[in-house]
């Protein structure tokens, strides 16, 4: 191009070359103040791009209002506006996405029955990468207290997650059973145990599970291979069952979002690339993992 005096689109075009295949994507401009903003935005969640541009401006970085609303834009710190009833509202960083084994961890709830319509709900966490399932937590009540401490075991034995997912409203809509819905994810003890870990929580917008896939797929399955095919006699028998369809859905069913190997396949393969989890006390083995399922499961 440089020889013949022609430009790059029409180049590529007589040669018959996609133009997007040849443009390199550039680097984005000016780290040091997407960092400091994305540090201010943190703090001060419901700050707009004037706001932020003045505490810029404050510590030396002056620009003008069109790439300083283009570098809030693309870093995504708009403010939503709040509507209805207050809610926790979660981290405002955008969601990462999930490229390695414990980049984000998504958690919800499932509910059932066992003996003369006894009720209970299900609490499922997922590693989005590799889609194993961390643990099935099942009882008749779940408080926001308890999915803590259930946290800090996972943490104590995977590591530390790079964030986590949820929605709001708890109770996932039966096939089977209709159940309350509750608010475990945004309680007290949810927020202070994210703040104290330093873990970003990014909650899903209402009516949009699809933000959430990788969790809304697993409890399909889940309904559909074990709870709308089991009948549960008691509580400890739905625990055994979970224990043994989790280890099942671990290391034997294939998956084909993973080139049908397992998910604790997956995460081998990929810890070999990525190195172990951070902080982890255990890694994933099969002999190991019987361990896990009843100490997670009880």
């Amino acid at each position: 191009m440089r020889d013949h005096g022609i430009s790059q689109r029409r180049a590529c075009r007589l040669v018959g070359v996609d133009p997007k295949t040849v443009r390199r994507e550039r680097p984005p401009d000016c780290p040091e103040i997407r960092k400091e903003m994305q540090e201010i935005a943190g703090k001060r969640r419901r700050f707009g791009y004037r706001r932020i541009g003045v505490l810029l401006e404050r510590k030396g970085m002056k620009m003008n209002h069109k790439k300083l609303y283009r570098l809030y834009r693309e870093e995504g710190l708009s403010v939503k506006r709040r509507r209805g009833r207050k809610r926790a509202r979660g981290t405002r960083s955008p969601m990462p996405e999930a490229a390695y084994p414990n980049a984000r961890w998504s958690l919800d709830f499932l509910a059932d029955s066992f003996g003369p319509s006894r009720k209970f709900r299900i609490l499922a966490v997922i590693d989005d990468c590799s889609r194993e399932n961390l643990c099935l937590i099942a009882d008749t009540s779940i408080s926001g207290a308890r999915v803590a401490r259930e946290l800090d075991a996972l943490v104590r034995i995977y590591g530390k997650p790079g964030c986590i997912v949820s929605d709001r409203a708890i109770g996932t809509p039966l096939v089977r059973e209709t159940m309350a819905r509750g608010t475990e994810f945004t309680s007290r003890a949810i927020l202070r145990w994210a703040d104290q870990n330093a873990i970003p929580w990014h909650y899903i917008d209402p009516g949009k599970p699809q933000q959430n896939a990788f969790i809304e797929s697993f409890n399909g399955s889940m309904r559909d291979e074990l709870l709308n095919e089991e009948i549960f006699d008691t509580l400890d028998d739905a625990r055994r069952k979970l224990a043994l369809w989790r280890y099942d859905y671990n290391t034997v069913r294939p998956h084909s979002s993973l080139g049908n190997k397992t998910p604790a396949e997956a995460r081998r393969t990929l810890e070999q690339f990525e190195g172990s989890a951070p902080g982890a006390l255990a890694k994933t083995e099969t002999d190991g993992y019987q361990n896990q399922t009843r100490r997670l499961s009880s």
